[in-house]
């Protein structure tokens, strides 16, 4: 039986193989941005020794993967039982990049639809995306300095054959049992892959924020 249990799960008791919806965002247009978190890990990506020696530092905290789809109101409505219109039960908050956006908490414990369960994908690669390059270029930044991925936040850059790695997400629909196929890039400084965190977070780049 299908259900969409509105704080029915927390970030920190989320487990491997979970997903939480955990906020919806109002952007400038007519449609709202789903943020979803999970904790991500691959057989073929090991603990890495620098995130063990340096588990105090909040640096190096790998916390969950988050990855974000855009939804109209009426069918995000509709799918999770959750009233996003304007009279929804939105504030106004802050996101990690010190903007304000009206936002609404969530916290839907493994999220489904039609007997499919919504789950978030990491794929690296050596191109930032073109969002990230749209992003990079309104703001007037380098894509190189605030996306690249980076050994702990303000670390420096983890590179891929000589290359900076980019860590793009997304969201997809799986049926039960079944795992994200995640691409991991293997960074030049080591033999195994490092769980590290990338330079900016996603939602600066993905949310069209409204203000």
């Amino acid at each position: 039986m299908e259900t969409n249990q509105l704080n029915s799960g927390e970030l920190n008791t989320l487990q491997v193989g979970e997903c939480l919806l955990t906020k919806a965002y109002k952007t400038r247009t007519d449609k709202i941005q789903l943020e979803f978190a999970e904790k991500v890990t691959a057989k073929d990506r090991p603990m890495s020794a620098l995130s063990v020696l340096n588990g105090s530092d909040a640096r190096f905290s790998s916390g969950a993967a988050r990855g974000w789809a855009v939804a109209t109101i009426e069918d995000a409505s509709n799918i999770f039982g959750v009233n996003f219109g304007d009279d929804g039960e939105w504030y106004l908050g802050e996101k990690s990049n010190g903007k304000e956006c009206e936002m609404m908490d969530l916290n839907i414990l493994n999220p489904i639809f039609n007997n499919t369960f919504f789950r978030v994908r990491i794929v690296e690669t050596t191109e930032p995306t073109a969002s990230q390059q749209k992003y990079a270029d309104e703001m007037g930044v380098d894509v190189i300095e605030t996306q690249a991925k980076r050994a702990g936040k303000g670390g420096d850059h983890i590179l891929h054959k000589g290359q900076h790695i980019f860590r793009n997400s997304y969201v997809d629909l799986l049926p039960e049992g079944y795992t994200p196929e995640h691409t991991f890039l293997a960074s030049d400084t080591q033999t195994t892959n490092t769980v590290a965190n990338v330079g900016v977070k996603a939602e600066e780049v993905e949310i069209d924020s409204m203000y």
